[in-house]
């Protein structure tokens, strides 16, 4: 089965994660990539299997966030820009959120994106992320007024 990876960057760190996927097309091209907007128009003349959502402020990320709780993104690199603030950080958060409850792998920076696509368990077809047992909320009484 392919993996399913997403790849974001906010606008300051676009650069270096076309020239981080350049550096890996030969594993990338083996994988179905997910991108927001921009990011993937970029992407797109490198690697032939882009999906392009919208642009991140524009619901890219609440895209990329349904992907996730579907069960449709197996890793996710987001090389972010911690020195600027975004008019979205709430959707950024909101995403990265997803990625530790539905315990997606996810690379913040170059060096854990390396150690990331060429790791062991990228290349082993079995490997599957324990996920939480969220039974106990789900069942939880409510009391309403």
């Amino acid at each position: 089965m392919k993996k399913r990876i997403a790849l974001v960057a906010h606008d300051n760190r676009k650069k270096d994660l076309v020239e981080w996927a350049d550096h890996n097309s030969k594993i990338l091209s083996e994988c179905e990539i997910f991108a927001t907007g921009t990011t993937g128009k970029l992407l797109e003349g490198k690697m032939p299997n882009v999906n392009k959502l919208k642009s991140g402020p524009l619901g890219g990320d609440q895209q990329l966030g349904a992907l996730i709780a579907e069960g449709k993104i197996d890793y996710m690199i987001f090389f972010w820009d911690p020195m600027t603030s975004q008019a979205h950080d709430v959707d950024v958060n909101a995403l990265l959120r997803m990625t530790v409850l539905y315990n997606i792998p996810t690379a913040c920076n170059r060096a854990t994106a390396d150690f990331m696509i060429t790791s062991e368990l990228f290349r082993d077809d079995d490997y599957k992320p324990t996920l939480k047992d969220y039974s106990v909320y789900l069942e939880r009484d409510i009391e309403v007024e």
